[in-house]
């Protein structure tokens, strides 16, 4: 697909390529977190009936923000033995912990296709240990300083509080709008992709290396480093 031509979008059936893609690799190069699993969904009646609908789901994740480390501290060790974060660790702005045993706050979190904008929109949720919900203003407080700060400053990353499209239950999304354009700028801005045209299968691995930041998630360089689809 030439670069130039391309819109930033992709359809249902690309989205689903990407997010395989995408959890292959996150599985790959990070084996010790939990992995990201598809769930299929019944068919909407917007789409055709021969797309394949479904969404990506990482949940149950203690997301462990890096402001105590900035202060020198380390993060526990989680119940499945992943291992402390100290501050030398450059690359991380969140630790994943899974089934963490202090009172931290959990999250939820969907990759879903919006069929208007024609691309993927990050949903979540967030709660205590003891199941209780977490409005925003306790969301962000919990997010790393340069989430907070994206959060504040893009005129992209806006939070909206509205249905989730498959469980039919308030959820938090990152708003779709202008996904498209940052994304183009983002696919030309890569020599490869502007010289050998667009690879649809590594654009779920590209947006997450944007939006993942914003709500305190981050990928290893590896993963944007291989251009191998898997």
């Amino acid at each position: 697909m030439d670069i130039l031509a391309w819109d930033g979008t992709l359809s249902l059936s690309e989205f689903s390529l990407a997010a395989h893609t995408l959890a292959d690799k996150w599985k790959r190069f990070n084996p010790s977190f939990p992995s990201w699993s598809w769930v299929a969904c019944r068919k909407q009646p917007w789409f055709g009936s021969r797309e394949a609908e479904g969404y990506l789901s990482l949940e149950n994740i203690c997301l462990l923000s890096l402001r105590k480390e900035d202060r020198g501290e380390e993060t526990c060790q989680g119940e499945e033995g992943t291992s402390c974060f100290k501050e030398e660790e450059p690359t991380d702005s969140a630790t994943l912990v899974q089934n963490y045993d202090c009172d931290k706050h959990y999250y939820d979190f969907h990759v879903i296709y919006n069929a208007s904008y024609r691309v993927p929109v990050l949903y979540f949720r967030a709660y205590c240990s003891g199941g209780q919900p977490l409005v925003l203003d306790e969301i962000e407080k919990g997010l790393p300083s340069c989430s907070a700060k994206a959060l504040s400053e893009s005129k992209w990353t806006f939070i909206t509080h509205e249905e989730h499209p498959y469980l039919n239950r308030p959820w938090y999304k990152l708003h779709p709008c202008g996904t498209s354009e940052w994304m183009k700028l983002l696919f030309l801005g890569d020599t490869t992709q502007k010289k050998n045209g667009v690879a649809i299968e590594l654009y779920l691995v590209a947006w997450f290396s944007v939006v993942g930041h914003v709500v305190g998630l981050s990928i290893p360089s590896e993963m944007l480093n291989d251009s191998n689809p898997l």
